[in-house]
């Protein structure tokens, strides 16, 4: 995807977000084949370079996996529309404000191994268990005659790209209108993206201040 500077995310904060965001979609292009295969799923970060989930036996993902083990996990949240007339302030004519979208994506393009074995499928279940429900006492290993109809993929990250899009092109007092209104609208995404709008803001405005304050300390010489 296009991710222009302003709106680039770390690899940190990427993964963060795929750590706090675990459903997705999984894309498999397969060899040869007119159209990938995409498929809805919830997945576990397992470290910093290691994705679980597991699917149904029968889904069709799983051959193209075999086709080709390259695979993307594609996540998506915050989504909000921005009227235009959010974007003018003061004087400004809101009726020349420029509609935009915000929102948050991580696309993790990753290798996918193929885990069949009883064993691997239930440490599979674990790790999603243990992020979903950490109190439960019963181990998946009770229903261990269910294994058969699902099948487990490790997902080992290769690269990974975040687009936070929040109004990284506009000077703060825009972005701050901005963020007010989603605080007012107050949509579930909304609420969400009004985080991220509000932290992007923090952060520049603390990188300015420390270029200001590194102008003043080196005085006139």
């Amino acid at each position: 995807m296009l991710i222009p500077a302003v709106d680039r995310a770390s690899r940190e904060e990427s993964l963060e977000f795929l750590r706090t965001h675990e459903f997705g979609q999984l894309v498999a292009g397969g060899r040869d084949r007119e159209v990938p295969v995409v498929v809805p799923t919830q997945f576990v970060v397992v470290d910093d370079e290691t994705v679980f989930l597991h699917l149904a036996q029968k889904n069709p993902i799983w051959s193209a996996v075999e086709e080709s083990a390259t695979v993307m996990l594609s996540v998506t949240s915050a989504y909000s529309y921005i009227p235009g007339y959010w974007r003018a302030i003061g004087d400004e004519d809101p009726d020349m404000g420029i509609p935009t979208i915000y929102f948050a994506a991580v696309q993790a393009r990753c290798r996918a191994e193929l885990l069949s074995r009883p064993e691997a499928k239930l440490e599979v279940l674990r790790s999603q268990l243990q992020q979903k429900e950490p109190d439960r006492k019963t181990d998946p290993s009770a229903h261990g005659h269910l294994l058969p109809g699902i099948r487990g993929a490790r997902l080992t990250i290769l690269e990974l790209n975040g687009k936070f899009k929040f109004g990284g092109n506009m000077d703060i007092p825009h972005r701050r209108a901005v963020a007010d209104r989603l605080a007012e609208r107050a949509k579930p995404a909304d609420l969400e993206g009004h985080g991220y709008a509000m932290r992007n803001i923090e952060r520049d405005e603390n990188a300015q201040a420390a270029v200001s304050r590194s102008g003043q300390a080196g005085g006139m010489f």
